[in-house]
């Protein structure tokens, strides 16, 4: 497992994103969902940033058709369902059990031998650190449900 150790940055979450290698997918998914000047925004927010080995994962031809024009829209909904209000770190998550996401949706949270889980996801990543959040890599996407 691979840790990024949190240290102050001016850089917003997007630019924070875009500068590590991992994250290169779902930086130009929150481009092409129109999301990007709300993520440099004030916030805080916290993102749960799946890695490019997570995309990859998804079944043959799911992400291209996420990335179309015309599905902008569930593009939009996928990416915030990675994303919460305020800045929140692992520590405050131990306590948590679930987590309101920007798209609405209420994510489970769990804590199993020390291992944080969201919503299946396992926190690879944590508490990297931007000017307008917190960012926490995972390994697999989440897939906010339709009902």
């Amino acid at each position: 497992m691979s840790i990024l150790t949190s240290v102050p940055t001016a850089a917003s979450l997007v630019d924070t994103v875009a500068a590590h290698d991992a994250f290169r997918t779902f930086g130009k998914a929150v481009e092409r969902a129109g999301l990007t000047d709300t993520l440099r925004g004030f916030g805080p927010f916290t993102l749960f940033v799946p890695t490019d080995a997570a995309f990859s994962r998804l079944p043959a031809g799911q992400l291209d058709q996420l990335f179309r024009p015309e599905n902008k829209e569930a593009l939009a909904a996928l990416v915030n369902y990675h994303v919460i209000k305020g800045r929140t770190f692992v520590s405050d998550m131990r306590h948590m059990q679930n987590a309101r996401t920007l798209n609405g949706k209420s994510a489970p949270i769990s804590l199993t031998d020390q291992i944080v889980m969201i919503d299946g996801a396992k926190l690879t990543w944590p508490d990297i650190s931007a000017s307008n959040g917190v960012i926490h890599g995972i390994d697999k996407v989440n897939l906010p449900t339709a009902a």
